[in-house]
């Protein structure tokens, strides 16, 4: 690969400037001032979590409480610029992308690659091939690449020199790092074990290379409000390390597949999944305090895997390769940006949970062809129905833009009202429901007060371009 190819996609510059600024600047308010494991089943119990002892830091901005009447966007109040990270997956020996669907796999405009994806990390080493094999395709789809190296059977020196590697002999600047995959899964580990072992193993990282960005603790779930034993278990990891490594961490960062609910359980329904979506934002407001109480400080948050199931089912109403996942997914997303995430991975690129298959794309995948024309700054957005959702932006270039995302499966007609907008515009329209693969349907005709019919099941993305001549 040609020394051009090893640079930073200038797109993602921002970033690195706002995490090392502020470590907040893509999180909104955090700003305004300085499934349950088969061998460790869910019982009831009534032990707490160690109280934290928190330094004070300056307090969050309340969350505003929705518009009623309907759907309502106020074009006047920013809420702070997205993080082009929240557009990734995950990549790996295991989740490799055919020849026939690479290009596929570029029009997706995926924005991060975290690799190797899963738990083959956990029980391989990652050759020097493989890793030039993946940051090329990374730097092929215009990706910044993201490497989480082997902590169980590793040793902080393998991870070092994988660092020294990838960032001093080749000069790729891979600025992404995290240490394990999902250690909490790990037999006979401790967190107290794991603890002192990812100190280890980032002072060694960082030694090789003190710029790279360092995401952690990688737990497969996280319950901020635990109820029983499990959740509590589950929990203290999350806790501990933010006390022990929250010095050293520069991202806080867990895994989320909710279904199914236990160990054999059957695929998600419908419902199910229409009732789970909105569960993102209250998960990663509570994880935004108890990182302040436990880390004494304001951190970015990362989901860096997810999707509705961790079981690799299909052919249901609402498995994986369904229309339904799609939608719960694109409303899944834009909940986790409107909360600031400074960056998604869902999982993963390929296989039974991925975007695509060996020759055709999946639902999944046109939610990120819904999201490449929504915005980079987020706008205020609310809803009075929890089955429809919307999400609003502005462009590069300032035009607003709205998401809206209807969860019922029925047509539901609802009032738009836009304040502080440009007035009476042809909105520029793109849909994905049964009928439409995120296509450029007729323009929709928006007034400050619109009634808008939505199709079930669907996505529907307004760009306030005023793009054409009215009738």
């Amino acid at each position: 690969m040609s020394p051009e190819g090893h640079r930073r996609t200038p797109r993602f510059a921002a970033v690195r400037v706002a995490l090392g600024a502020c470590g907040l600047l893509l999180f909104g308010a955090a700003c305004a001032g300085p499934a349950p494991s088969p061998a460790d089943p869910p019982t009831s119990a009534s032990t707490a979590l160690p109280p934290p002892s928190p330094t004070p830091l300056p307090t969050l901005t309340p969350v505003r409480t929705p518009a009623a009447g309907g759907l309502y966007v106020d074009a006047a109040q920013p809420q702070g610029p997205i993080s082009p990270l929240v557009f990734g997956t995950n990549y790996g020996p295991l989740l490799f992308v055919p020849l026939q669907m690479q290009p596929s796999a570029q029009e997706a405009h995926l924005t991060v690659l975290r690799y190797p994806g899963g738990n083959w990390g956990d029980n391989n080493d990652i050759d020097l091939w493989n890793l030039d094999q993946f940051v090329a395709f990374a730097r092929q789809i215009g990706a910044e690449p993201y490497i989480c190296v082997r902590l169980k059977g590793g040793t902080a020196a393998k991870a070092a020199e994988l660092v020294r590697y990838a960032n001093v002999e080749k000069g790729y600047q891979v600025h992404f790092w995290s240490i394990g995959n999902e250690p909490n899964l790990y037999e006979d580990y401790s967190v107290e074990q794991f603890n002192a072992d990812w100190r280890q193993w980032a002072t060694a990282m960082r030694a090789v290379d003190p710029s790279i960005t360092l995401l952690g603790p990688e737990i497969n779930r996280f319950f901020a409000s635990p109820t029983n034993n499990y959740e509590i278990k589950l929990a203290r990891w999350m806790t501990e390390f933010l006390r022990v490594n929250g010095d050293l961490v520069d991202v806080v960062s867990f895994h989320r597949y909710p279904f199914p609910l236990v160990f054999n359980g059957s695929p998600p329904t419908i419902d199910q999944l229409r009732a789970d979506s909105r569960k993102w934002e209250q998960l990663i407001l509570d994880l935004r305090s108890l990182v302040r109480a436990h880390a004494g400080r304001d951190l970015p948050i990362a989901i860096t895997e997810a999707n509705s199931s961790w079981v690799p089912v299909s052919n249901g109403e609402a498995t994986l390769d369904s229309h339904y996942n799609a939608i719960w997914w694109g409303d899944s997303l834009g909940r986790m940006i409107r909360q600031g995430a400074f960056m998604v991975n869902q999982f993963g690129i390929s296989s039974e949970w991925g975007l695509m298959g060996n020759y055709e794309v999946r639902p999944i995948y046109y939610v990120y062809k819904m999201y490449q024309r929504f915005g980079t700054q987020g706008l205020y957005a609310s809803s009075d129905d929890p089955a429809v959702s919307v999400f609003a932006a502005t462009t590069a270039e300032g035009v607003p833009t709205l998401m809206i995302v209807n969860l019922a499966s029925t047509p539901v007609t609802k009032t738009l009202t836009i304040a502080g907008g440009p007035g009476r515009v042809r909105a520029e329209t793109w849909l994905l429901d049964q009928d439409h693969n995120a296509e450029q349907i007729e323009a929709t005709e928006l007034d400050a007060t619109t009634q808008l019919t939505l199709s079930p099941e669907s996505m529907t993305l307004l760009v306030l371009c005023d793009c054409g001549p009215r009738p």
